[in-house]
């Protein structure tokens, strides 16, 4: 069996063939653990609210789940990958909604009113390509018209 070497570098964990299996599980438990205690504090009839909930989802969970997304979102074209990341979504999005675990998941999403975790790694990969010029399919070459101001031509 081959061994895989794995290193973790600014919290993200790379291996030799670029998987981001040992990533995708590592943060998976962190916002696990993170939404379980959260979730003892939000229950269906008291404790925290639904803006409170949603709040503490985009300023903590979201972060965690989103952490260097340029590197890894290219994982997500596998199904088991962006299972695992909508699961991650969907334990906090029945606790923000306080609805039955038999709603689907896009009813979640239109309900709490968030964008599915899958479109924002796919935006966030699509901006940092942008910012740091990777050129795109979405990219063209413009034509430059060099005009002077209005204030600076002369009255004729």
């Amino acid at each position: 069996m081959e061994q895989v070497n794995k290193i973790k570098y600014l919290g993200i964990i790379f291996n030799s063939k670029l998987l981001f299996r040992e990533h995708i599980n590592y943060m998976k438990e962190k916002c696990v653990k993170l939404i379980f205690a959260l979730s003892r504090s939000a229950k269906v009839t008291w404790g925290l609210g639904h803006d409170a909930l949603k709040t503490i989802y985009k300023g903590g969970i979201l972060p965690l789940m989103l952490y260097g997304a340029a590197v890894w979102k290219n994982v997500l074209n596998k199904s088991c990958y962006k299972a695992k990341i909508n699961r991650i979504q969907r334990h906090i999005y029945l606790r923000i909604a306080r609805a039955y675990r038999t709603v689907s998941n896009e009813a979640l999403c239109v309900i709490n009113g968030i964008t599915p975790i899958h479109i924002k790694v796919d935006e966030i990969g699509r901006v940092y390509e942008i910012t740091q010029g990777i050129r795109t399919q979405y990219d063209r070459d413009m034509e430059l018209e060099i005009r002077t101001h209005p204030a600076t031509q002369s009255k004729q």
